[in-house]
């Protein structure tokens, strides 16, 4: 049974008068094109198909609310990095972005798919000054953490704390294909969506 058993599709959103209600809490996620994001979403909500998963980075165009409880939201933010989309294309994605975080109110925390095999990068990085800025929650999931040995895991769990530590940034790893660090990613989200 899916711990979110309700969860369902809001709407998506070119532009920023088409976000619907700010009210509510809601958690985006955001991640390098390839990251594993959907996948990640799809684990975390029990919901196989829920956010839509492709063989082509960048798929993500829009942003996408999901409905997890009423008032209570998750959504899925486009992929950043490889997306093999037009510069003029990836100007609008940034500033849709912008307008997301700079505006919205009901946003409390920022979920970062970031693939454990790579680490942090500069967009990663771009991504949590942003969502601190507004004072706002971030926890750093390493994807595809199965794929790692235990020492690198490790390594790349303790490195990733390091590059976060004056923050109040958290990292786990995790992993959709082996349910690793899906209970822990899900108390995250818990406390942030409880009410204040």
């Amino acid at each position: 049974m899916s711990t979110y058993p309700n969860v369902k599709f809001l709407t998506s959103a070119a532009a920023a008068h088409q976000f619907g209600a700010d009210t509510g809490r809601e958690i985006a996620f955001a991640g390098r094109s390839n990251s594993g994001k959907s996948t990640a979403i799809n684990a975390i909500t029990q919901r196989s198909g829920l956010a839509r998963v492709s063989r082509t980075p960048g798929r993500t165009q829009l942003i996408n609310f999901f409905e997890l409880v009423p008032a209570r939201r998750l959504v899925d933010l486009p992929g950043y990095g490889f997306a093999k989309v037009p510069q003029s294309v990836r100007a609008g994605w940034l500033a849709l972005l912008g307008r997301y975080f700079n505006e919205r109110e009901s946003l409390v925390g920022l979920m970062l798919v970031v693939d454990g095999r790579r680490g942090l990068g500069a967009e990663d990085a771009a991504m949590l000054e942003w969502v601190l800025a507004r004072d706002r929650c971030a926890h750093v999931l390493l994807t595809k953490s199965d794929k790692l040995n235990r020492r690198d895991a490790e390594r790349i769990l303790r490195e990733t704390r390091a590059a976060c530590a004056d923050t109040a940034v958290t990292a786990q790893l995790f992993s959709a294909h082996a349910k690793q660090g899906l209970e822990e990613a899900r108390e995250v989200m818990d406390r942030w969506l409880a009410a204040a």
